[in-house]
């Protein structure tokens, strides 16, 4: 699967919320896209999961024009008014309605037995936002991964939590090396501070998504 946002541009009612940007990502890859902090980047991301239409230039999923399917495909991560949880909800709750969301078993056991099985179920009862900056990212990026059919990962600025890079960008990583597409946005952190060259809101001609995961890998049953 590869999803490929051509010039996109986004307008807001009070002028540019994302100038045109390009950028490609396939399974099994990572791409970082680096901009200004501010509703820009998620406009973006909701554009790459085809819940927003652009205002110029197309995303296209195997070079098809189709926003119901990647309504399917994507999911953004912990989006500043759109999908991050809310803070004063124990965790438990907050897993239950993700399970739930994505059409999972989300009673009170099943959710004990997720959390257990992503070593938090200590937290089972902690509220969402005295959780570290590392564990609320792992878990509400594994609840997006676990439902059906998601083949692309977009994580919204993690790095507005915690100035550790490597905390975000491994798990990152690990999910794309297990197959998925990843897109991280990232506004707060220096580009300098990141580990590879990041795409950048507003080009056209932008670095090559890091390769995470083989092509023989793939080939494995």
């Amino acid at each position: 699967m590869q999803v490929l946002a051509d010039r996109v541009s986004v307008e807001g009612p009070h002028g540019t919320l994302v100038p045109e940007t390009s950028l490609r990502v396939a399974s099994g890859e990572l791409a970082l896209l680096h901009g200004d902090p501010g509703t820009g980047l998620t406009a973006f991301g909701l554009a790459l999961a085809g819940r927003l239409r652009p205002s110029t230039g197309t995303v296209t999923v195997d070079g098809a024009a189709n926003a119901a399917r990647l309504r399917e495909l994507v999911a953004v991560v912990d989006s500043p008014g759109v999908s991050e949880p809310d803070e004063a909800l124990p965790l438990r709750v907050v897993v239950g309605e993700e399970l739930a969301l994505a059409g999972l078993p989300a009673n009170q056991a099943e959710v004990t037995r997720w959390l257990e099985r992503h070593d938090s179920a200590a937290y089972a009862r902690t509220r969402f936002e005295n959780l570290t900056a590392e564990t609320r990212t792992r878990l509400l990026t594994a609840l997006a991964a676990s439902r059906p059919g998601i083949g692309l990962l977009v994580l919204d600025r993690p790095d507005r939590h915690t100035s550790d890079v490597d905390s975000w960008s491994m798990l990152a990583h690990e999910h794309a090396e297990r197959g998925l597409a990843v897109v991280v946005l990232t506004a707060t952190v220096p580009v300098a501070a990141l580990l590879r060259p990041p795409a950048l809101v507003g080009a056209l001609d932008q670095p090559e998504p890091q390769r995470c995961r083989l092509e023989q890998e793939e080939m494995i049953p």
